[in-house]
């Protein structure tokens, strides 16, 4: 019971929260002001600091590397720095000469310049009309200024104007020359400012050098107490600087060296000048290289009479941005920075306001840490959705979305681009297309389903729940007309066929089922689809006729559905004994896939996937040889991979040591029971490391049937494999060697050789099913291509190893061992 007075305070306590959205807002604002004023404010300090980091990242690399040759860290740090600051040194003193030569010979040039233009005025057509046009301007101006001018008859100024004008005598102050004295102090002043930064810079870099260490503790300490996360934000801050650093180097080489080599071929003076300042300009985003291409292109235009330099100069220029935009930038660049175009475009106008031109510089380094911070902190993940590149809405919200406005255009390219990437790359549609569609309804369609259910009543409109329905029936229609099934596997309109999908109560149901049915049919199976649900009422009047129906899947989509399945089924019952129910409880997460729950809602099976759903039909209308497993097909490249394979000579005794140790850190890191490494064979799997066989064994005797391996669709497919749960795969669920072991979870990595043919790979594996979010496959492919690194140095240190030649052998038996790897 409310005591007297409860109610007033609840009420204030209800407008104070209703004000805490908008405090939080403006707290934010507040703050976000105070750090742009402190970084205009402080500029002076920060960019010296904000340089010198960016140094530290460049240079840190040389210095640990001379560490590693034997000397003392302060002895490689004045090393690189003093031979940074010669090499700069010099390139300027050179640029300087450069400079200097050129502008004693421009004088040479005005009359070229002068004859150039004079033919182009001359050569515009219309240039008479156009002067005539100006003089006609000036000639009106003049008429009405005099107009304005003159004034009234017998006013006294008629008089004075006809006088004749006096001549005013014009008096200038002319200063005298400076002293030698004050041309010293204007010229300090000049470059007193440049040079006290760039002594701060040096500083700063050398102290960052030097404690590097110590530096990085502290920042880890002011991170948080969270060490693990802190360490992961400081190394993919570093690594992605450093990499894009790099890669900028790299690519500033690879525009300046080649601009140079064809300015000098084409005859433009100081072509290894203008390569350079190119090549230099090129670290300022977007402006510079537009800046660094003017003196050239000024040049070939002022050097010659004719017009063929500066054309060759332009088409130059031209062509390698043509060639650095669209082909050295993103081999290179990747995913180096995971900052947005967007966002570098937006953060260079934010720094270059703020800093000047520095900032311009500094923006995209800074912007990856602000990237970073976000991805690190949950506070700040707002700047990870501003100006990462990584898409920030999921395939099913996206395909969501695009329905919610009736775009099936768009829904229907997301859906295909989810299809063709889970397509292994030699692709057999009879075997590939069902699995990759099947695995598109259960990760994108059916979650899409699931949040139009979880709006439905919370968030949705009337209207945006009727264009979602038209949406998704014409994204449905257009799935099936894009891969259509197998033309035995239609049912004649309003039959009902071997297997039959009934929605139970809602549209959303209906819709699942017409899904569920073009799947199956991919596999081969004739089904038919109720287009409409049951809706709320059942009776035998409105369920269809089943007595041809072996399997009926009865699809639900609420949350809660274990009364409605029951009730439907019973009356299932009644009239149709015969049929066998599967009830697809596609939104239920927290209810139990048990057959004792399948009892009690009278149904034979209960599952909450597609595949699942692939799987019990196969079981209950399939031969008994379509129970067993489904082996992999055969690569294109099978005889390739098999020679490489036969020339690594992996199965050899000094290379188990090294096997049993990476299995042993696999399963250290990713917390599983079994990690592997397989070699695939023609018709068998050897297993040379591996938790599943005994420490003694015979590498060469170990392992399974190829056609038992799950190793064997990563041979086949080139791509990592993750299998969340085995026994819910139709591919693995009756595979004996996975049963035998207890097998429920794999993810796989291909082993590579040299040239690219995948021999074998890493995996890892469990007797608990894991989601795929759980495992970090990129970390399993760095430690695949880790092993594969260690298993060439082995080869090259034997006596006997030879080097690999241009082209294999045909037969590729009898070639050395070292070879392949």
């Amino acid at each position: 019971m409310l005591r007297h007075g409860d109610v007033p305070e609840q009420a204030a306590l209800a407008q104070l929260a209703a004000l805490v959205p908008g405090l939080r807002a403006a707290t934010v604002l507040v703050i976000g002001a105070a750090i742009i004023c402190a970084l205009y404010f402080g500029r002076e300090l920060l960019i010296p600091l904000a340089l010198a980091i960016l140094l530290g990242f460049l240079l840190d690399p040389l210095v640990r590397r001379l560490k590693r040759w034997g000397l003392p860290r302060m002895a490689a740090i004045v090393l690189v720095v003093a031979v940074v600051l010669g090499g700069l040194g010099g390139l300027g003193a050179y640029l300087g000469q450069q400079l200097a030569a050129l502008g004693e010979s421009l004088p040479r040039y005005q009359v070229t310049m002068s004859e150039k233009l004079r033919g182009l005025s001359a050569s515009v057509e219309g240039a008479g009309m156009f002067d005539r046009l100006t003089s006609a301007l000036q000639d009106l101006h003049r008429d009405i200024a005099g107009q304005g001018a003159e004034p009234a008859s017998g006013e006294p100024g008629g008089a004075a104007q006809a006088a004749p004008e006096q001549t005013v005598q014009q008096v200038q102050v002319v200063p005298a020359p400076p002293t030698n004295v004050q041309l010293a102090q204007t010229w300090l002043l000049r470059i007193s400012e440049p040079l006290l930064m760039a002594g701060i810079v040096i500083l700063f870099v050398v102290l960052i050098l030097l404690d590097r260490d110590a530096l990085r503790d502290r920042l880890l300490r002011l991170m948080g107490g969270n060490l693990n996360m802190a360490t992961e934000a400081l190394d993919d801050a570093s690594q992605r600087i450093g990499k894009y650093l790099r890669m900028q180097l790299i690519v500033n080489i690879t525009y300046g060296v080649p601009l140079a080599a064809g300015l000098w071929l084409i005859g433009v003076p100081g072509a290894l000048l203008w390569g350079v300042v190119a090549a230099l300009m090129r670290y300022v985003p977007y402006a510079g290289p537009a800046l660094a291409a003017i003196f050239p292109v000024a040049l070939a235009f002022a050097v010659e009479p004719g017009w063929s330099m500066l054309i060759w100069t332009v088409a130059l220029i031209l062509a390698l941005e043509l060639i650095s935009n669209n082909i050295v930038e993103p081999w290179l660049y990747g995913e180096s920075t995971g900052l947005s175009t967007l966002a570098i475009i937006v953060s260079a106008t934010f720094w270059t306001a703020l800093w000047g031109p520095i900032g311009l510089i500094l923006a995209t380094p800074l912007s990856v840490c602000l990237l970073v911070l976000g991805r690190t902190i949950p506070a700040l993940h707002f700047l990870e959705v501003l100006l990462g590149s990584e898409p920030v809405l999921t395939p099913a919200q996206r395909l969501y979305q695009r329905l919610l406005v009736e775009d099936v255009e768009t829904a229907l390219e997301i859906s295909q681009q989810t299809i063709e990437d889970s397509m292994p790359r030699s692709a057999d549609d009879e075997q590939d297309l069902p699995l990759a569609l099947v695995q598109y309804y259960d990760s994108v369609l059916l979650p899409s389903l699931r949040l139009s259910s979880h709006l439905h009543s919370s968030m949705a409109t009337a209207e945006q729940r009727f264009r979602f329905d038209n949406g998704m029936d014409g994204l449905l229609d257009e799935l099936a007309d894009e891969y259509p099934p197998p033309a035995h596997t239609l049912a004649p309109e309003g039959e009902v066929a071997a297997v039959h999908c009934l929605g139970s109560r809602w549209e959303v149901d209906a819709m699942a089922a017409a899904a569920l049915a073009h799947g199956l049919r991919l596999y081969g199976h004739t089904a038919s689809v109720s287009t409409h649900a049951l809706g709320a009422r059942v009776d035998l009047a409105s369920l269809p006729q089943l007595d041809t129906c072996q399997v009926l899947c009865l699809v639900a989509f609420s949350p809660q559905p274990q009364a409605q399945i029951r009730h439907i089924s019973r009356r299932i019952r009644r009239r149709w004994p015969h049929v066998r129910i599967i009830a697809c409880v596609f939104n239920a997460p927290g209810l139990e896939l048990t057959s004792q729950m399948a009892q009690r809602l009278s149904a034979d099976e209960l599952v909450n996937r597609m595949h699942e759903v692939v799987l019990s039909v196969n079981s209950q209308l399939a031969d008994g040889a379509a129970l067993e497993y489904i082996p992999a097909a055969i690569p294109e490249d099978e005889a390739r991979r098999l020679r490489a394979l036969q020339q690594s000579d992996m199965l050899a005794e000094d290379k188990l040591a090294l096997y049993r140790d990476t299995v042993r850190r696999a399963t250290n890191a990713f917390a599983v029971k079994h990690a592997q490494i397989s070699l695939v064979g023609e018709d068998w799997v050897h297993t040379p490391g591996s938790t599943l066989a005994e420490v003694d064994a015979d590498p060469a005797s170990t392992g399974l049937p190829r056609a038992q391996s799950v190793c064997s669709y990563v041979t086949r497919n080139g791509q990592p494999l993750v299998v969340e749960d085995v026994q819910h795969d139709p591919r693995f669920a009756r595979n004996p060697a996975l049963n035998e072991q207890g097998i429920r979870f794999y993810a796989g990595v291909p082993l590579r050789a040299r040239r690219g043919e995948v021999i074998g790979t890493l995996c890892l594996m469990d007797d608990e099913p894991h989601d795929e979010e759980d495992v970090d496959l990129q970390l399993l492919e760095l430690m695949a291509g880790e092993l594969m690194g260690e298993l060439r140095k082995l080869a090259r240190r034997k006596p006997d190893a030879q080097p690999e030649p241009e082209t294999p052998p045909e037969d590729g038996l009898d070639a050395p061992a070292t070879q392949a790897l």
